[in-house]
């Protein structure tokens, strides 16, 4: 698969957390549902933490990917809900530690709940392998 990161200048962010596009050719894409802080055993990992949750949901993500042929160097697109803005500086700081590469493009939305009242992220994304 080839991989082009589109980072114009016009739009700049004086800290590259993610890549503002991304343009693949080749490839099967996969598409990953929401992963969230649950162990294989459906147990919440690191309740009320949010670096225990985020390391948690990328472990799941890389599980996904690994089943599928591929690393999280694969994933172009996240979607990430959180439910409270403080948690945002704890996710980035683990985040930051994930993407050997250049980072995937990302959303960040902050929602009133996810599907079990005690997770704090869940993260979504897209994969070309």
């Amino acid at each position: 698969m080839a991989r082009k990161v589109i980072q114009p200048k016009t739009l700049n962010d004086p800290r590259p957390r993610y890549s503002q596009g991304i343009q693949t050719s080749g490839g099967k894409l996969l598409f990953i549902a929401g992963q969230t802080a649950s162990d294989k055993d459906g147990n919440v990992v690191g309740k009320g933490d949010i670096k225990a949750h985020t390391e948690q949901v990328f472990a799941n993500l890389k599980a996904v990917l690994k089943a599928a042929g591929g690393t999280i160097d694969n994933l172009v697109m996240s979607t990430t809900y959180i439910v409270d803005r403080e948690y945002r500086e704890g996710y980035n700081e683990v985040r930051s530690q994930q993407y050997k590469k250049t980072p995937p493009t990302s959303t960040l939305v902050i929602v009133k709940g996810l599907a079990h009242p005690d997770y704090l992220i869940e993260i979504a994304g897209i994969a070309v392998i």
